[in-house]
């Protein structure tokens, strides 16, 4: 046994397979997702949240089918005022870049512990859709009494 493992030949067979598995797993689409909110104060007792979505396809082939789904903004907390908390496209090409944002207005003070949007998307090797998530948004205080800025501080 230990002259067939010792056999140059055999090593290289096992390292063209080895090398060759690597390889077709990693020739399918890779997406990463970013989700990022900010607040802006419009008046007393008014805020609003902007809310945008980078997708990133980090792999080698074609995603297709993309879908993206945010339901983490609950109704009774925000009003929608322009964009949709999802959205879908036909493609994602490797190494492309896909961005969706939206603005909702917040109806109540606290703190909101927003979670990751969903993305999915379709491999042509694969029967099932595959899932992805964004990254999670950091706590937003929302109409959170702030002090006041100086602007000039001499």
């Amino acid at each position: 046994m230990e002259t067939v493992i010792g056999n140059p030949l055999i090593k290289a067979l096992i390292i063209l397979l080895l090398l060759s598995a690597t390889t077709a797993a990693g020739d399918a689409p890779f997406i990463i997702s970013h989700k990022k909110a900010s607040l802006t104060r419009l008046k007393s007792g008014a805020e609003r949240v902007s809310v945008s979505i980078d997708i990133y396809n980090q792999g080698f082939s074609t995603a297709y089918d993309v879908s993206l789904v945010d339901d983490s903004w609950p109704k009774d907390l925000f009003d929608i005022i322009s964009g949709n908390t999802s959205n879908s496209w036909e493609r994602l090409d490797a190494g492309g870049i896909l961005s969706h944002s939206f603005e909702i207005d917040a109806k109540r003070q606290g703190m909101f512990h927003g979670a990751p949007a969903v993305i999915t998307y379709r491999v042509p090797t694969k029967v099932s859709l595959q899932e992805a998530y964004s990254t999670p948004i950091l706590p937003l205080d929302i109409l959170a009494e702030r002090p006041t800025e100086k602007k000039l501080d001499w």
